[in-house]
């Protein structure tokens, strides 16, 4: 709203133009998660009465996210996030093959869509998740995603809650970086394939 007033475009405009660089912020998923992982789903949306945990029906949107940890004391790596349709290895699947590195030692929660994942990341360990304690760094960064969310957007659908997603980690991943990151950003945006609009939707152009 501010930059449509500033320049005098139309709010929509802006916004479009926002999706197309958050296109140009989507991993390139050449460089996938190694050494100790910590993984987990959450949900974002307003509070539902009588739904929790990971209900199936709920209108909340689900996303799992991976974060590397790097020692005892807190630090962390690069991290990566996904939305996905339910808590199911099927959907856990999509996310490992993407961003996770077979030699990895993951670590989740006891959730049982977890299991089948086993035969495929050997190293895949299950533990009580201690109402979060045993993934503090995790839901430190579970939380920041949601209070970025919240704070500046209000309010993302469905659609084009994956941009958003793509957008905090574009800038997280590269956080020891900000001095080439927009010099970055911008050599993506001109080496991206064109987007425009055709039906109130993006697509990419032939």
């Amino acid at each position: 709203m501010e930059l449509s007033e500033e320049f005098s475009l139309r709010q929509m405009t802006v916004w479009q133009f926002k999706w197309k660089i958050q296109q140009a912020m989507a991993s390139s998923q050449q460089h996938k998660l190694t050494g100790l992982i910590h993984i987990d789903e959450f949900l974002i949306g307003e509070y539902e009465t009588g739904k929790i945990g990971r209900s199936a029906d709920s209108k909340k949107k689900m996303v799992i996210v991976a974060l590397e940890i790097l020692d005892e004391k807190g630090g962390v790596g690069r991290a990566y996030a996904q939305v996905i349709d339910r808590a199911s290895s099927k959907c856990f699947r999509s996310f490992f093959e993407t961003y996770i590195s077979r030699d990895a030692h993951i670590v989740t929660d006891e959730w049982k869509g977890y299991l089948p994942l086993k035969q495929d990341y050997p190293k895949l360990e299950q533990v009580p998740s201690k109402k979060g304690k045993n993934f503090k760094q995790l839901h430190i960064h579970i939380m920041n995603i949601q209070g970025w969310l919240r704070g500046i957007h209000h309010h993302c659908s469905k659609e084009r809650l994956q941009g958003y997603l793509d957008e905090y980690h574009f800038r997280y991943n590269r956080r020891a970086f900000m001095g080439t990151i927009f010099v970055l950003l911008i050599e993506r945006m001109v080496d991206c394939e064109p987007i425009r609009l055709n039906n109130n939707k993006l697509k990419t152009a032939v």
